[in-house]
């Protein structure tokens, strides 16, 4: 029999690893990279943080606090609210240092990461229209880039209104065009104001040494491949195409330039690349003990949250009441550099409500107590209540907990 031979492209074989990590060593690299191992650089404070992290999400339910307000209440204490708003956004009488846009989803960003997603608004251009369709695309565009240059930043409704009067994807087209305008470049939004968009041209907002889209598809995509590794400490394939949104095909193109070091994680069972910073040196230092919010970067992606913490966790907020089993925005407990539980908040007057609580164990009870009373004190509640707790004899010892803590 003749043999044949397939004319096919064969797959590059995955690079030998340079080290060995066990679980252990994986999930205290990914702790310290997201900034919740050891002593949390204060000085830098959120806007250091963001940068760290490269992306915040942000997300519309709004419990003890927003999401994006959480993520760095879990890296640094209780920082004011008011504070941290004023980190992410600039008043318009100065050049910003975020914007938002498309990453892991609608996303708070660094601005030096503009020039990053170019090929995200080159795709979008290439697209040629959202799921939208708008009457007349170049007269909405330009009625919107003129309103803009000529009475500053905006937002929707300023600009002439969202909706049409029907049902939230029902947008006017103001809201179409400006939108449009934002994922390809020619606008951008650096502020929320009362939750709403405030959008500027991008040529007016983005610092002219940023302002370019001379990258091409493959570095931005290298870069953003870099950002996502060091953010993660150590990361798959997977994780690293999930960090920004990214295609696996996109991933793979750019690896091997990344910088990015392959490793062999016990008990992954799939190739996975580490940051050299992060092999550099043990990682050791203070644990938080925290809630995280369920769009934290450290969980957001619920394979990795699995194999890294052996959690499966959850959202519940969009699955009818009957059918949750852990609550409308369980938030999961972060202690000792494990996830021991979860509890779903809720704020009744001045008293905050752990309304349905679990734990792995009595020794979960007291970092419970310890993140429950921290997070009341920093949203301006006087007192922590348990409603629900799966297990009798540790909701006994909580309260026992809370009340010595005062809460």
């Amino acid at each position: 029999m003749t043999s044949v031979t397939s004319t096919q492209p064969q797959p590059d074989p995955q690079p030998r690893p340079a080290t060995a990590l066990s679980r252990d060593d994986a999930r205290r690299i990914a702790l310290r990279a997201q900034g919740l191992l050891g002593a949390p650089d204060r000085r830098a404070g959120v806007r250091g943080m963001l940068r760290r992290l490269g992306a915040v999400q942000l997300d519309t339910i709004s419990v003890l606090a927003r999401s994006h307000e959480l993520v760095p209440y879990a890296r640094l204490g209780a920082v004011g609210r008011q504070g941290v708003e004023a980190a992410y956004w600039t008043a318009p009488v100065a050049r910003p240092h975020t914007f938002e846009y498309w990453s892991h989803a609608a996303c708070i960003l660094p601005i030096e990461e503009w020039p990053h997603f170019a090929f995200r608004r080159r795709a979008f251009r290439a697209k040629g229209h959202r799921w939208h369709v708008m009457r007349d695309s170049e007269r909405s565009c330009a009625a919107v880039l003129d309103r803009l240059a000529a009475d500053g930043p905006l937002t929707t409704s300023e600009l002439g209104g969202g909706r049409k009067g029907g049902e939230w994807w029902d947008w006017s087209e103001t809201k179409i065009a400006v939108e449009w305008l934002l994922d390809t470049g020619r606008v951008v939004c650096t502020e929320r104001r009362g939750w709403k968009r405030v959008y500027d041209l991008a040529e007016r907002a983005v610092p002219d040494a940023l302002r370019h889209d001379d990258l091409d598809d493959t570095e931005c995509l290298r870069r953003l491949v870099a950002q996502a590794g060091a953010a993660m400490g150590v990361a798959t394939r997977a994780d690293l195409a999930d960090y920004h949104r990214l295609k696996a095909e996109q991933v793979d193109a750019v690896l091997p330039d990344s910088g990015l070091v392959p490793v062999a994680v016990e008990g992954w069972g799939r190739p996975a690349w580490a940051d050299p910073a992060a092999l550099a040196a043990p990682p050791r230092g203070r644990h938080r003990t925290t809630l995280l919010s369920p769009f934290d970067s450290l969980i957001w992606d619920r394979p990795r949250t699995q194999r890294i913490f052996g959690f499966t966790h959850r959202l519940e907020a969009y699955v009818p009441r009957p059918k949750r089993i852990h609550g409308y925005f369980a938030m999961p407990l972060l202690a000792g550099g494990k996830l021991v539980g979860r509890v779903d908040p809720a704020r009744e007057g001045s008293t905050l409500i752990a309304r349905q609580v679990s734990m792995h164990g009595p020794k979960a009870v007291r970092p419970m107590a310890e993140a429950l009373h921290e997070a009341a004190t920093w949203v301006g509640c006087d007192s922590v209540g348990l409603d629900r707790c799966d297990d009798p004899d540790q909701a006994a010892a909580l309260r026992k907990e809370l009340t010595h803590l005062g809460g």
